[in-house]
This record gives structure tokens, C-alpha cells and sequence, in this order.
């Protein structure tokens, strides 16, 4: 972690795994190249993200994928679209980015611990 970050403020942010229910593309996203609606199960339900998964991801190989995000960012607004979670990942060698997913399926909602 960077300086003057400290364990309390990692506790503060809300990491769930959620299952991709839907994936379309975003061609006029200057960032994102995907919209995303993800499943977080019956307490927080479905929500929508934006990422930028290009050339890494099609729309079709996303769909029941689980992903890592955030979900308790204050919600953004990205053109006519309300980004509601932020799906996490890492840019790979060329940059491009490599989603955060769990090795084994795991029950959505889970939070991270």
C-alpha cells in the first residue's frame, strides 16, 4: 500500500465476488469497451459496470464469469450510462487488462477477507 494508507481505510471498501449475467459492447466508451451486469446475489442484487476488456474479452466469453469488484464507490456517471460497481483487474504486458476472478467458483456476494 501507498503511504498514509492504513488497514482501517482497506476495511472500508466493500470487495464482492459477482457473476457476469450480461455483456454488450461500448464503442463509444473513450475508457470502457464493455458494459457489465454482474450478480451479487439477493442482498445487493444486480448492478452495472463499465471496463475496458478489450482485446482480452468478447462479450460472449464474459457472460457467467465471476469477477472481483467494488461495490461501494459512489455511483459515476459515464455518458447515458451509471457505473455502479467497479470491476477490478490488472493490465497484462501489452496493458491490456486481465479481470480479478476467484480460482474456484465461490458464492456470489461473498466479500473479500
Amino acid at each position: 500500500m501507498t503511504a498514509g494508507t492504513t488497514f482501517g481505510d482497506f476495511e472500508k471498501i466493500d470487495i464482492r465476488v459477482g457473476i457476469v449475467l450480461e455483456a454488450s459492447p461500448f464503442p463509444e466508451g473513450k475508457h470502457s469497451t464493455h458494459i457489465l451486469m454482474i450478480d451479487f446475489g439477493p442482498v445487493l442484487g444486480e448492478k452495472k459496470s463499465l471496463a475496458k476488456l478489450a482485446p482480452n474479452y468478447t462479450t460472449d466469453e464474459l457472460v457467467g464469469k465471476q469477477v472481483i469488484c467494488v461495490v461501494n464507490f459512489p455511483p459515476r456517471q459515464i455518458g447515458k450510462h451509471l457505473l455502479e460497481v467497479l470491476t477490478l483487474g490488472v493490465p497484462d504486458e501489452q496493458g491490456n487488462v486481465v479481470l480479478l476472478r476467484p480460482d474456484h467458483g465461490v458464492p456470489v456476494g461473498g466479500r473479500l477477507s
